[in-house]
C-alpha cells in the first residue's frame, strides 16, 4: 500500500519519531509505512490520519486496487 505519510508529516514539521510517539508505534513502523512495506491496522491508519490533520484515510493511504 502506498502512503502520503512522509509528505504530510514533513508539512507539519514532524520527525518519524515524533509521529510514532503520537501514534503509539515505533519509528520503524512509521518508516515501514512510508516505504510501503507494512499495512497498518484500521485503528493505526485512523490515528495517523487524524494526527496528520487529514480529513479522510484515503488522503493518506492509497489503496492499489491491483493488489490482493
Amino acid at each position: 500500500m502506498k502512503t502520503r505519510i512522509g509528505f504530510y508529516r514533513k508539512e507539519l514539521g514532524l520527525s518519524q519519531q515524533e509521529l510514532a510517539d503520537k501514534v503509539g508505534v515505533t519509528r520503524q513502523t512509521i518508516n515501514a509505512l512510508e516505504n510501503g512495506r507494512y499495512n497498518p491496522s484500521l485503528l493505526v491508519a485512523y490515528n495517523i490520519t487524524k494526527i496528520l490533520k487529514c480529513e479522510h484515510i484515503e488522503d493518506v493511504f492509497i489503496l492499489n486496487e491491483n493488489e490482493e
